[in-house]
C-alpha cells in the first residue's frame, strides 16, 4: 500500500533472548515436559534447567520481535516496543534488533527483574519445547508506549503472549486506542492456546468490538478461540467477526479469509525440518510484508510460507538466509 506513514508496522511484544540447545527425547521426558509446548517458569527454574541443558546458542527472540526482524530483512519499515533490563542479555537484544534496521528505543530497566529469556530444547525431529522466564518483558508500562510511533504506523501488531500481565495489557489497550484513533489497522496474533485458555474471554470481546483488523492464528489456537474441536467450524465462527483472518496449518499450508472469500496455499517444500522455533513469527513477517506492499492475499500467504520454510530449515528464529531473494525467486 502506498503510504506516507513513517512505519509499515510497529509491534509491541515480549523482548526475549532465546537460549537454544539440542536435546534428546529422554531429557524432555526426564523433565516432565510436553514436547512442542511452551510453559512459563520462574528465575530459579530457569537457572536449574539451564544447568541441565547441553551447549546452547543465544539468539534474540520474542514473537513480535522475530516478525519485525523478518520484515526488516524483506525491506519493510519497522519499529518495536518492548521491555528489557540494563544487563548483558538486554544489550544483546537491543543490538540485534537495531542491527537489522528495526527502530527500538524503549528505555531499559535499571533495577528489578532481569531481561527475559526462553530456554528452548530442540529435539531431533525439529520440535521445540520452550521454557520461558518473562522477567523484565512483562513490566512494560503504558508510559513506555510511544504514541507518536503508533499513530504514524500503517499497522499496529500485537502478540497475545504479552496480554498475560495486567501492566502490559493496559499498555496494549492504550496502543489499540491510539492506532484506531489515527485511522490505522490493528493486527493481533493469538500466540498460544494456553494464552487463549487464560484470556479467551478478553480476546472474544475485543473481536466482537471490532478492534482487530487482522487476526493471526494456527489450527489449535483458532479452535481454542472458537471453543470447538472442529477446524472448519472454528473458521466459520471466527471469520465473519474479523475483516481478515489468517490461519496457519503446518504442513497443510495456510488460509486467509476476507469478505467471505477464502484463499489457500500449500506449505513450501522442505527436505529437513531442523527447528520449528519462530515458524509462525516468520510466516507473519512474510504475510504482513506482502500486505504492506499491497500484494494479493495469495502472494501474502506465499511470502509467509516461504519465510516459514526458511526458518524451520535452520536453528533459531532469526533468518540466516536472504529472505528477500528467496521470496523474489518464488514469486517470480
Amino acid at each position: 500500500m502506498a503510504s506516507t506513514a513513517r512505519f509499515d508496522v510497529v509491534a509491541i511484544g515480549n523482548a526475549i533472548v532465546d537460549v537454544l540447545a539440542r536435546a534428546d527425547d529422554s531429557l524432555i521426558e526426564a523433565e516432565g515436559l510436553t514436547k512442542g509446548s511452551m510453559r512459563l517458569i520462574d528465575a530459579a527454574e530457569a537457572e536449574r534447567l539451564y544447568a541441565a541443558m547441553g551447549p546452547a546458542v543465544e539468539v534474540s527472540g520474542g514473537s513480535a520481535a522475530n516478525t519485525l526482524a523478518g520484515m526488516a530483512v524483506l525491506g519493510e519499515r519497522c519499529a518495536f516496543i518492548g521491555q528489557v533490563a540494563d544487563d548483558q542479555l538486554g544489550h544483546v537484544f537491543t543490538h540485534d534488533l537495531r542491527a537489522l534496521g528495526v527502530a527500538y528505543e524503549t528505555p531499559p530497566l535499571t533495577e528489578g527483574a532481569p531481561t527475559a529469556r526462553c530456554l528452548i530444547l530442540v529435539t531431533p525431529d525439529g520440535q521445540r519445547t520452550m521454557n520461558t522466564f518473562l522477567g523484565a518483558s512483562h513490566l512494560l508500562e503504558q508510559a513506555m508506549i510511544d504514541e507518536e510511533w503508533i499513530a504514524d504506523a500503517e499497522i499496529l501488531y500485537l502478540e497475545g503472549y504479552l496480554w498475560d500481565p495486567e501492566l502490559s495489557r493496559a499498555a496494549m489497550r492504550r496502543a489499540i486506542d491510539v492506532s484506531r484513533g489515527a485511522g490505522r489497522k490493528v493486527a493481533f496474533t493469538l500466540s498460544d492456546a494456553f494464552i487463549i485458555d487464560r484470556h479467551g474471554a478478553d480476546f472474544r470481546k475485543l473481536i466482537a468490538e471490532g478492534l482487530f483488523d487482522i487476526l493471526f492464528a494456527n489450527e489449535v489456537e483458532i479452535q481454542a478461540l472458537a471453543e470447538t474441536d472442529d477446524f472448519e467450524a472454528a473458521v466459520a465462527k471466527i471469520a465473519p467477526q474479523v475483516p481478515l483472518l489468517v490461519v496457519t496449518r503446518g504442513s497443510d499450508g495456510a488460509i486467509a479469509l476476507q469478505d467471505g472469500e477464502r484463499t489457500a496455499v500449500g506449505a513450501e517444500p522442505i527436505e529437513t525440518v531442523v527447528d520449528t522455533t519462530g515458524a509462525g513469527d516468520l510466516f507473519a513477517a512474510g504475510f504482513l510484508s506482502g500486505f504492506a506492499e499491497g500484494r494479493s492475499l495469495k502472494d501474502c500467504l506465499t511470502m509467509g510460507a516461504v519465510c516459514a520454510r526458511e526458518i524451520i530449515a535452520q536453528v533459531g528464529p532469526r533468518a540466516q538466509t536472504d529472505l528477500k531473494a528467496k521470496v523474489a525467486a518464488r514469486l517470480g
